[in-house]
């Protein structure tokens, strides 16, 4: 029975088959692409996917991952490890383990890439440190209003 692991709720979902990845998921405009080693193989439905992968069992994102963290009054839905303030850029940080080398920033942001802004919540440092920002702001919804106002 093939398991499909959700990356973005009802978008992306990694593909294991006993435990081991067998490819990606991605749902666009309602059909099912499937990406594995054999290549990229498009379904109009679940039920076509279903005849191709055998049984699905959905997996959904547990509880677990919900904000129910804080570094300096940031949202974070990680156990922060280190947490810190870098008072000359006015961001809160922290990693996501001890021997953790990657900071991380906490809150949302909006964040400029090349094909245009986009929502973040808790984005590495050497992404903001690359990237025009705005932020760090405490709740999703104050990212989306910036979100707007930027685009």
């Amino acid at each position: 029975m093939a398991k499909a692991k959700p990356i973005l709720e009802g978008k992306f979902w990694i593909v294991e088959n006993e435990g081991v990845k067998v490819g990606t998921l991605t749902l666009d405009e309602d059909k099912y692409i499937l990406s594995d080693k054999n290549g990229t193989t498009v379904f109009n439905s679940e039920n076509q996917l279903k005849k191709s992968l055998g049984s699905i069992k959905w997996g959904h994102k547990q509880l677990e991952n919900s904000i129910s963290y804080e570094v300096h009054g940031f949202p974070t839905s990680y156990k922060p490890f280190n947490p810190m303030y870098d008072v000359k850029r006015k961001l809160p940080l922290f990693s996501k383990s001890a021997k953790s080398k990657s900071l991380y920033c906490a809150g949302y942001y909006v964040v400029k890439f090349d094909k245009g802004w986009v929502k973040s919540f808790c984005p590495k440092l050497i992404t903001i440190e690359r990237n025009n920002f705005k932020g760090p702001l405490k709740t999703e919804l104050e990212a989306r209003e910036e979100l707007s106002r930027v685009k």
